[in-house]
């Protein structure tokens, strides 16, 4: 099996933001409903995190947890560590009806970082920024893409489909260059 390779190669941009390509990196769509027997054990068991509240993400060290809908959450681990995860899930949620599946080498994850980051995803996303709590998932759009973010130390972790990963690049480039602050 070959090494993973993130999107980009890691393609970075320093203008009135950083803006980097962050990657690989292992994440799980786990489709439940809400209630399911095991769910919160299955996600403790792959992440070491709890249940996200609605629109809402939790870390504990690497791993994290992400509320995306109502029976979806998004759960984010070491790129190593996806396939020990699923186990854990299938044996968390054996016998009840759900679904997990490795989504790492579909999606590409940017950082947007500085003190002006929010400034960028300002001018792309239809989101009130002055209303994002830390901890808080956004679901939404990144200018023509559909694109999931959240605001934690210092900057933004941006997910989007690896199939757009270089428009989405282009878009936070462009959006973080000097002379375009809001």
């Amino acid at each position: 099996m070959s090494d993973p390779v993130s999107a980009l190669s890691g393609a970075s941009y320093d203008g009135f933001a950083a803006v980097r390509e962050i990657g690989p990196l292992g994440m799980i769509t786990l489709r439940a409903k809400t209630g399911t027997p095991g769910l919160e054990a299955a996600v403790q068991a792959a992440t070491g995190c709890g249940l996200p509240a609605v629109r809402r993400i939790v870390r504990q060290g690497d791993c994290a947890a992400g509320w995306m809908s109502p029976d979806e959450l998004l759960l984010v681990v070491p790129y190593a560590d996806v396939a020990a995860a699923l186990a854990s899930i299938a044996a968390a949620l054996q016998g009840q009806h759900h679904l997990a599946v490795d989504v790492s080498d579909a999606r590409a994850v940017f950082r947007i970082e500085g003190a002006k980051a929010d400034q960028v995803l300002r001018k792309l996303s239809p989101v009130d920024f002055d209303r994002l709590e830390p901890g808080e998932l956004r679901r939404s759009r990144a200018a023509q893409v559909a694109a999931a973010f959240w605001a934690e130390d210092g900057g933004f972790t941006l997910v989007c489909f690896r199939s757009v990963a270089g428009y989405v690049m282009g878009l936070l480039s462009t959006s973080a260059r000097p002379g375009s602050e809001l």
